[in-house]
């Protein structure tokens, strides 16, 4: 018996497929790959900024940089050209380069650095990349996937978002960041499904790896405000 007291298939396309071959060589074989409490292989999708965007299957628990080098040439214009990479699918909170370096692409080795390995998609951002904006499109995007049905999400998404594009263009108050992340407090854990967890997620990553950036943004405005003022006073 499963979900609302109906039969439910609880298994997804890649554990059905890698069945055959466990039954085939034995679970011992399967458990070879990895380490303790996260063995087994994993399929990966990378793309973003590297050199040659892939699917992969791979053993978990190898570094992130070295299933990058080995399967898609690494990161455009070389690794001190990296940003940020977010690890498991867009619901994963973001990490920056210096987590990228020693962390491991396993369960515990992302819950460790505070994010997660989700789908397993690893999205890779040089620094071309505008992070504030990339969150924003995020939130646009979870904010209209919503089904409106649980309050918290329905109404805690779209103020989210609201914010998250005036971020984008630096036309918000400092204190609005920590509002926000109160107001992803709020949303998790506190709705039927999982979608709106996987949509705070990356705010929380955003605010605790770039905060400086948002902050720099919203400096600016502010800044530019003044002096626009300043300058219309002069013409009057």
């Amino acid at each position: 018996v499963g979900v609302f007291g109906c039969p439910t298939t609880v298994n997804n396309v890649e554990t059905i497929s890698v069945t055959p071959t466990i039954l085939r060589r034995g679970a011992n074989w399967f458990a070879s790959f990895g380490r303790t409490r996260n063995s087994g292989t994993k399929l990966f999708t990378i793309s973003g900024h590297v050199n040659k965007p892939c699917s992969i299957e791979e053993e978990l628990s190898m570094p992130l940089m070295e299933i990058i080098d080995r399967h898609a040439g690494g990161v455009r214009g070389g690794w001190d050209n990296l940003l940020a990479i977010i690890p498991g699918g867009s619901s994963t909170p973001i990490i920056p380069k210096k987590v990228v370096e020693t962390v491991i692409m396993d369960f515990d080795g992302l819950l460790a650095a505070q994010t997660s390995l989700g789908t397993a998609a690893i999205i890779v951002m040089d620094k071309s990349t505008d992070v504030v904006k990339a969150i924003a499109r995020l939130s646009a995007f979870y904010k209209h996937e919503s089904c409106g049905q649980c309050t918290p999400c329905r109404e805690g998404l779209a103020w989210i978002n609201k914010i998250m594009q005036r971020f984008v263009k630096g036309k918000a108050k400092m204190e609005e960041i920590n509002m926000i992340l109160e107001v992803t407090k709020q949303i998790e854990g506190h709705t039927i499904c999982a979608l709106a967890d996987g949509a705070v997620w990356p705010v929380q990553g955003l605010m605790r790896h770039f905060r400086s950036d948002v902050e720099a943004r919203i400096k600016q405005f502010e800044q530019i405000t003044k002096m626009k003022h300043f300058s219309e006073r002069c013409t009057q």
